[in-house]
């Protein structure tokens, strides 16, 4: 299936169930973004600071922000995961689903971010080289990109659904670049409406950020699709469509 085609059906997803996809992450995202501006606040007034002084409340926010975004994917996933299998599901009923993969999420999580953060400081030490080291990481980054619904569809452990997900991107990892892309222009819109937002005040600015981390959630979307997609084309063996993908609603 074609790139344009994945992200057309992605989007006629998002916006039929936009109402659903907001009552179950919206909620989190306004926690998760509160927490991020107060910590990004707290952050730039240390860096200010003689003696900058980072204690245990940032440390436990920043543990909190983890388990949010765990929690977080786990429930999108789970959402997306029972719909494309064209069943209908309560926000309440994700949520009780979603909790049994949060362990495994966070495990995977910390696993894929440090293998990716440690090629960014690596290189970042030899001081040009570090425009290499971010390129290097965000490909890892697309090979990892599936690590979340290898836990939840494929119910691998952490290790496991890292190295499944590597496998897995081989053949597709430009279209998973491409998608991934789509997080720049987001970033770039939504940090200059959330510097005018902040002349405005706090409140604004909260739910202007909450809003694009909403929006953001298209690309999820679009990557369970992706996968889904080419799931069932290495189940299968070729690219015929089954019967389970003509009723596919992701």
């Amino acid at each position: 299936m074609s790139l344009s085609a994945i992200l057309t059906e992605a989007y006629n997803f998002f916006r039929n169930h936009i109402s659903q996809l907001a009552a179950i992450t919206f909620p989190l995202l306004l926690v998760q973004v509160m927490i991020q501006l107060w910590l990004g606040n707290e952050m730039l007034m240390q860096a200010q600071a003689e003696t900058p002084e980072f204690g245990g409340i940032h440390a436990a926010a920043m543990m909190v922000l983890l388990l949010l975004f765990s929690i977080l994917i786990a429930a999108i996933t789970v959402y997306l995961e029972v719909r494309s299998r064209g069943h209908d599901v309560s926000s309440a009923m994700v949520f009780k689903q979603s909790i049994q993969f949060v362990p495994p999420l966070l495990l995977a999580g910390v696993f894929s971010g440090l293998a990716i953060l440690t090629l960014v400081m690596l290189f970042a030490a030899f001081g040009p080289f570090g425009i290499v080291g971010f390129g290097i990481s965000f490909y890892l980054f697309s090979r990892l990109a599936y690590v979340n619904f290898m836990v939840i569809v494929e119910r691998l452990t952490p290790l496991e659904a890292i190295k499944a997900s590597f496998i897995f991107t081989g053949p597709i990892t430009l279209k998973t670049i491409a998608i991934l892309m789509l997080y720049i222009p987001l970033i770039l819109i939504s940090g200059t409406l959330s510097q005018m937002a902040a002349q405005v005040g706090f409140p604004l600015q909260l739910i202007t950020d909450t809003v694009f981390a909403f929006l953001g959630l298209f690309i999820n979307v679009a990557l369970f699709r992706l996968y889904m997609v080419n799931r069932k084309i290495n189940t299968s063996g070729d690219d015929t469509p089954t019967d389970d993908d003509k009723h596919t609603e992701v």
